[in-house]
């Protein structure tokens, strides 16, 4: 299973349809896609500060905030297929479909998942990645960070590449996490295989210097 994060920041570019395409084409039940939050999340926010309503019930309404993202994605590619559940999962699987996850569902009712803005969908996908004993997490940047070979846990959090949690959630986990860029698409045109994923891909490092 390769758990791949599409950010919001994809959002409008032609960069997005290429990725879920090739999802539709070439994840054979195998390739999952976790939407972020975009522009669904950024009003999340406007009416948390309109309203003063607490951060569990922003947290709530982000989560959702997904799922509009993930809906808007299968409108896009109408070969993808959602699932809310670990069993949905499964048997999109076993369809051999390409699948976008809907979190809302399974974020929701995890007590263990902080309810606050500091967990963001990078670390969801890094929380799905660890339940679901995935080989690869994938997140899909709008631009690469500045780095060679890897990339450290500390510069891409210090850098807002991924929210102060993440390290939490991959630390010590049996998948392999990489940052890749948007125009990065093409590379899997072919269909995922990691020979073009490490010719790709920062292999992220988790200690911390």
């Amino acid at each position: 299973m390769w758990v791949i994060k599409l950010g919001g920041s994809l959002l409008g570019s032609p960069e997005l349809n290429i990725w879920l395409d090739t999802v539709a084409r070439h994840g054979d039940g195998k390739v999952l896609i976790v939407p972020g939050g975009g522009i669904f999340a950024d009003a999340v926010r406007d009416a948390q500060i309109s309203s003063g309503i607490d951060d569990a019930t922003a947290h709530r309404m982000a989560v959702m905030a997904m799922d509009q993202y993930g809906v808007l994605m299968t409108g896009l590619s109408p070969r993808l297929v959602t699932a809310r559940s670990e069993l949905e999962i499964a048997e999109r699987g076993w369809q051999h479909r390409g699948i976008v996850w809907l979190p809302s569902d399974m974020v929701c009712a995890d007590d263990t998942i902080p309810m606050n803005w500091e967990i963001t969908s990078d670390s969801l996908a890094a929380h799905l990645a660890a339940k679901l004993n995935a080989e690869h997490l994938i997140l899909v940047k709008s631009s690469r960070p500045d780095a060679d070979q890897q990339v450290s846990l500390e510069k891409l959090t210090k850098e807002g590449f991924v929210d102060a949690g993440f390290g939490d959630h991959i630390a010590g986990k049996a998948f392999n996490t990489w940052v890749v860029g948007r125009q990065d698409c093409v590379a899997f045109s072919e269909g995922f295989v990691y020979d073009e994923l490490e010719r790709v891909g920062l292999p992220v490092r988790c200690s911390w210097n």
